[in-house]
C-alpha cells in the first residue's frame, strides 16, 4: 500500500506521494484507516494499491474465416475478474466508434491459466480493430487491444442465405454476398404469388451485406422472398422461404 497526499494550497500542485522520508512513510491498519507520523496539518489523503493488475493477459488473437471473426485470449492470472466485453470498431474514420458485440464471463480470483475464446460473426466487409475491456467486480475496468486489425474481404459469388429467425417474429435478418456493386431487389410475396413488402431496392456496394425486415404488418404464415442482383455484366436470381408467426 502506498499514502498520497492532496496539495490543496494556492500554489500546490494535486496529488503527491507522502513518503519523502522514512519517517513520514504512512502505514496502513485494517482496510479504512491510515496512520502517518509527524504530520502537522491536515488535508486529503488517499490510498493505493501497488499491487499486480486485476488480469495478466498472456495472448490475444484473431483468426478470419469468411465473415466470422474468432477472438482467443489466455490469461495467466486473475483478481476478482467479472469477465470480458469484447468491442469492435470501423477503422476509415476519422472518429472511431467502438461498439459492445458480447460479453465473456471471467473467473473470479485464480492463480492458473484460463482460455476464452468470442466469435463474431456476420461481420460486413471492411476492416476492423477490436479490444477487450475486463472488468472487475467492483466496477474498475482495463482494455486490452488486439495488436491487428481484421480485414473482411469481398466474396468471389453471389449468394443469398436463409433468413434468421426463422420463423421470425417480428423482425429477422437476411444475409447475401456481392462479389462486385450491383443492383439489388429483395422483394416478398405471398403463398398467391402477390408481392407484400419490398425489404430492399438500391445499389450496393461489393461485400457480405445484411438487411433487416420488420414483418410487423404481416399476417402469420408462409412467404417467399427473391432477390435479383445484377453487375458487371452479370446476374442472379434465387427465392427462399420464410415463415411468419404471431
Amino acid at each position: 500500500m502506498s499514502v498520497a497526499h492532496f496539495d490543496n494550497s494556492v500554489s500546490g500542485n494535486g496529488w503527491f506521494p507522502y513518503s519523502s522520508s522514512p519517517e513520514q512513510t504512512g502505514t496502513v491498519t485494517g482496510s479504512h484507516f491510515t496512520t502517518v507520523p509527524n504530520m502537522t496539518s491536515f488535508s486529503p489523503f488517499a490510498i493505493a494499491n501497488d499491487g499486480p493488475l486485476p488480469v495478466e493477459l498472456a495472448s490475444f488473437t484473431s483468426t478470419l474465416t469468411g465473415r466470422e471473426v474468432k477472438l482467443s485470449w489466455v490469461t495467466n492470472t486473475e483478481i476478482n475478474n467479472s469477465g470480458f466485453d469484447v468491442e469492435r470498431a470501423f477503422v476509415g474514420t476519422t472518429n472511431s466508434v467502438w461498439l459492445k458485440v458480447g460479453f465473456v464471463y471471467g473467473n473470479g480470483t485464480s492463480s492458473v491459466s484460463h482460455s476464452y475464446t468470442y466469435s463474431d460473426r456476420n461481420v460486413t466487409s471492411g476492416t476492423y480493430s477490436y479490444r477487450l475491456k475486463q472488468i472487475d467486480n467492483n466496477g474498475n475496468y482495463k482494455y486490452y487491444n488486439l495488436s491487428n486489425e481484421v480485414i473482411i474481404g469481398v466474396p468471389t459469388q453471389f449468394s443469398i442465405s436463409q433468413n434468421y429467425p426463422n420463423p421470425f417474429n417480428p423482425t429477422t435478418k437476411i444475409n447475401y454476398d456481392l462479389p462486385f456493386d450491383s443492383k439489388v431487389s429483395i422483394v416478398l410475396f405471398d403463398l398467391t404469388g402477390r408481392q407484400v413488402a419490398s425489404i430492399l431496392n438500391s445499389s450496393q456496394q461489393a461485400g457480405y451485406q445484411t438487411v433487416t425486415f420488420n414483418g410487423t404488418n404481416l399476417a402469420s404464415g408462409t412467404y417467399f422472398y427473391q432477390i435479383i442482383a445484377s453487375g458487371e455484366n452479370q446476374s442472379f436470381s434465387k427465392t427462399l422461404k420464410m415463415v411468419s408467426v404471431k
